[in-house]
């Protein structure tokens, strides 16, 4: 009875005027106010402040500075082999596996599909179909920077608007097509294991979404998709991070999610739903590398 009754809250509450007053609180420097609030929120949810640069909460003017606290240098150790593929962020599988033609597994009973997740953009939707895909939830306690998986060009960046429910696994597992349906930042990079796509999902109380290459995407919230298109390498204003470096964060928790393309990887077999992810970790590797090995094997 009490799930159901979050679930319906969330359809009914002023989702945008709560996330835009829990944005505004967040980066005011409110005095003991803020000091408090951080400590609390540390303690409810059991924050592990002995990875981060800073350690000490005084050291966090707003809560925003907090939550996007950067951790020790050798806190992520990044996988190190050509054909790895690192875990982008802190936090949990929700779900992964193979797109099955154009449909994406969200939780028990619930689908949706490629196209919608990319805002209808059905031509590099069908550059998806038959791949394969891996949802990582952040919740309130993880590390809230998110890392390129792969070394990676940027090519496009769509920003599409829209809800602002929950992602958390309780909303993930009542509300359909929860992640075509929220707002999101649809990043499209040209990787050596084909097109990848890195999309970050906002949420409730999410007060911005932001890149390393553009800042805040979403501060006026004007209802409209927009999309940026980005010169090819050694171009003026090109956009190429390495592997391990950080493309982006949430200002409060949600969830990203990576497409690849078919016959690109094959996802490390020790993650499933639940699985706590580290940034750095062993996302995938080369499907092209797995088949030379298994053919080896096979000969011999």
């Amino acid at each position: 009875m009490l799930d159901k009754i979050k679930i319906r809250l969330q359809y009914i509450l002023p989702k945008q005027g709560l996330t835009q007053l829990a944005g505004w609180f967040a980066n005011k420097n409110a005095g003991f106010i803020t000091q408090w609030a951080i400590k609390l929120f540390a303690k409810v949810y059991k924050v592990d402040m002995n990875e981060a640069q800073k350690s000490e909460f005084s050291a966090y003017a707003t809560f925003n500075d907090f939550f996007v606290r950067l951790l020790k240098e050798d806190a992520r150790p990044v996988v190190a082999g050509s054909n790895q593929l690192a875990q982008p962020a802190d936090g949990a599988v929700s779900q992964l596996g193979a797109i099955e033609n154009d449909q994406i597994f969200q939780a028990k009973g619930h689908y949706y599909t490629v196209e919608a997740l990319l805002a209808g953009n059905y031509q590099l939707a069908d550059k998806f179909r038959g791949g394969d895909f891996i949802t990582t939830y952040l919740s309130p306690r993880d590390y809230h920077r998110v890392h390129m998986p792969c070394d990676g060009l940027l090519t496009e960046m769509i920003y599409v608007p829209g809800d602002l429910f929950s992602v958390n696994p309780l909303t993930a597992a009542n509300v359909p097509n929860l992640f075509a349906r929220n707002e999101r930042l649809i990043c499209v990079f040209k990787t050596e294991f084909g097109l990848m796509v890195q999309i970050l999902v906002g949420a409730t109380i999410v007060g911005s979404i932001e890149t390393v290459w553009s800042g805040s995407v979403n501060t006026q919230r004007e209802g409209i998709i927009k999309r940026w298109t980005y010169p090819d390498e050694h171009a003026e204003g090109a956009i190429f991070l390495k592997k391990g470096e950080e493309m982006g964060l949430f200002k409060l928790g949600s969830t990203v999610i990576n497409l690849f393309q078919p016959n690109a990887i094959r996802f490390n077999p020790a993650l499933i739903p639940g699985y706590a992810t580290r940034m750095g970790e062993q996302l995938a590797e080369s499907q092209a590398d797995n088949e030379v090995n298994h053919s080896a094997d096979t000969q011999v």
